[in-house]
């Protein structure tokens, strides 16, 4: 084996796949092929006649290198800890914050991603490519003309500086691989956020007002005699039923994921009878982040009728929905509701599933733990709707084994404590005394706070199963009325701490302000 000296810009792109030897990604053959490509591009002369073959190459030095480097922070000591979190609350204090109409305004994420090697999602096309350093020349930085404008590192300067009000980014640049706009915003806590998010909820609950004569319309439409209004009614149900994503036109470099207007004919089977139901449309496509979604659906007879007529004469990747597109289906949206987009059904859809489960599923006088539990159910069942999926964490088996033992544990310090009791009221019976019936009454309240304690962690059991690979955050951060959770929380007790992390309570502060327990979505 031949040790070879790199150029150090050679040499920092092999650590960017070194660091991922342990990783799936590696073991791509589309990632291998894009990460060489790209590392042969930015190596020297010399480097590109020695270094020809992938598979030739042995990173597990480097690997081993940084695995060390990981070890070693993870050991760190508490005062070298202390060093650290420090400094970033020093880059903070300088660089994550602005004035905003003379407001002092958190800054979401300050920092430019630092250059690697592009993932994706899925099997995209473009994973193992490299990710550029972003240089000052690359910035755009938009304030206010009389602000100051950030110095631009020594010996450089940026790409431009504007002062546009109509927008809210405080700079911007084009990101290398899919040549994408890449920003920096406001933080979510921000107060122009919080308005956006709360103008965002109320549109949604206008739609509550019109969904009856919007259903009316498109159910109307697929009677039509023109195939075009036919095929947006059918979109509009599947949206508004399933509340699939709208879909949009995808290039030959985007990995392969759907919405409703891209469907392709072999993405639905239709079913006349399955499971003992009758018109049954069958889903199998990956939508957005390449998640898979899977679904059988009873659908209305008139649309399996039009399903039917739809995928007549067509091959398995010719476009189900071939008259329309995202474009034309959002605009009779919005001739039905201004403001009205496939994504506002969306969040109707997924605030209102909310609101009617809470109403059904929780009890007044249930413990703050069986609450809990109920609201996570009735989240579940929203992320169940809009198919929000994540793997199994790593580290789910271990730490129910750990669940598991804890409550094998307390169900054998409940038999040793019900054993102490039953002797305790023996010997009350046979020479009662005030230290005796003391004794029994301590006894029963030790074994009845066991029993709570049991209790409590079977809850948690059921909620983990539960929540295995279900993602309820998505939902909790983006499509559902905070004002729902709040109003519940107010209504039965139950801590804001317990539903809302700490991003959460940020991001929903004017929610929390605002909110009293008899509001209803």
């Amino acid at each position: 084996m031949t040790q070879v000296k790199l150029s150090p810009l050679t040499e920092e792109i092999a650590t960017f796949y070194a660091k991922m030897l342990d990783h799936e990604y590696t073991t791509k053959e589309v990632f291998q092929k894009n990460f060489f490509k790209d590392w042969r591009k930015e190596m020297t002369k010399e480097e590109r006649k020695l270094i020809t073959t992938l598979s030739k190459c042995d990173f597990t030095h480097i690997h081993k290198y940084f695995v060390e480097k990981a070890e070693e922070k993870k050991n760190m000591t508490k005062e070298e800890k202390q060093v650290l979190k420090d400094e970033a609350a020093r880059l903070m204090e300088e660089f994550g914050y602005c004035l905003l109409d003379g407001h002092r305004e958190k800054i979401g994420n300050f920092k430019l991603e630092p250059p690697g090697l592009f993932r994706g999602r899925g099997e995209h096309p473009k994973m193992g490519r490299l990710k550029k350093r972003i240089q000052p020349e690359d910035v755009a930085i938009n304030c206010s003309k009389d602000s100051k404008i950030p110095e631009p590192p020594a010996g450089h300067k940026w790409k431009r500086v504007q002062h546009d009000n109509t927008v809210t980014w405080l700079a911007s640049w084009l990101e290398n691989i899919q040549k994408r706009p890449k920003y920096i915003m406001l933080n979510p806590s921000s107060k122009l956020k919080g308005e956006k998010d709360w103008q965002k909820y109320e549109t949604a609950r206008r739609l509550k007002e019109c969904v009856k004569s919007i259903r009316k319309r498109y159910m109307q439409d697929w009677k039509s005699r023109e195939m075009k209004s036919r095929q947006r009614g059918v979109a509009i149900y599947f949206i508004d039923k399933l509340a699939l994503r709208a879909g949009n036109e995808k290039d030959d470099e985007s990995a392969d994921t759907v919405g409703c207007c891209s469907l392709r004919v072999e993405h639905i089977r239709l079913h006349k009878h399955l499971d003992g139901l009758d018109h049954v449309v069958e889903f199998d496509f990956l939508g957005k982040d390449s998640i898979r979604y899977y679904n059988k659906v009873p659908v209305e007879k008139q649309v399996f009728k039009n399903l039917k007529l739809f995928i007549k004469h067509k091959d398995p990747e010719d476009d189900l929905f071939d008259r329309i597109s995202t474009v034309n289906l959002n605009k009779a949206l919005t001739e039905s509701m201004s403001g009205l987009t496939a994504k506002v059904f969306r969040t109707f859809n997924a605030s209102t599933t909310l609101q009617d489960q809470l109403n059904k599923l929780t009890s007044d006088d249930g413990t703050v733990e069986e609450k809990i539990l109920s609201y996570n159910r009735a989240n579940r069942a929203v992320a169940i709707l809009c198919n929000h999926q994540r793997a199994a964490p790593k580290t789910f088996e271990k730490s129910m084994q750990l669940l598991q033992e804890k409550i094998q544990k307390k169900k054998e310090q409940i038999e040793e404590a019900r054993k102490e009791l039953k002797e305790a009221k023996q010997v009350d019976k046979d020479t009662p005394s005030d230290k005796s019936s003391k004794l029994v009454e301590k006894k029963q309240k030790a074994v009845q706070r066991l029993c709570d304690q049991l209790k409590k962690l079977q809850l948690q059991e059921t909620d983990r199963e539960e929540n295995k690979v279900i993602a309820l955050g998505t939902s909790k951060l983006n499509y559902l009325d905070p004002r729902i959770t709040v109003a519940w929380c107010k209504k039965h007790q139950v801590p804001i701490e317990k539903i809302f992390n700490k991003t959460h309570r940020e991001k929903f502060a004017w929610a929390i302000d605002m909110t009293d327990e008899s509001f209803q979505f």
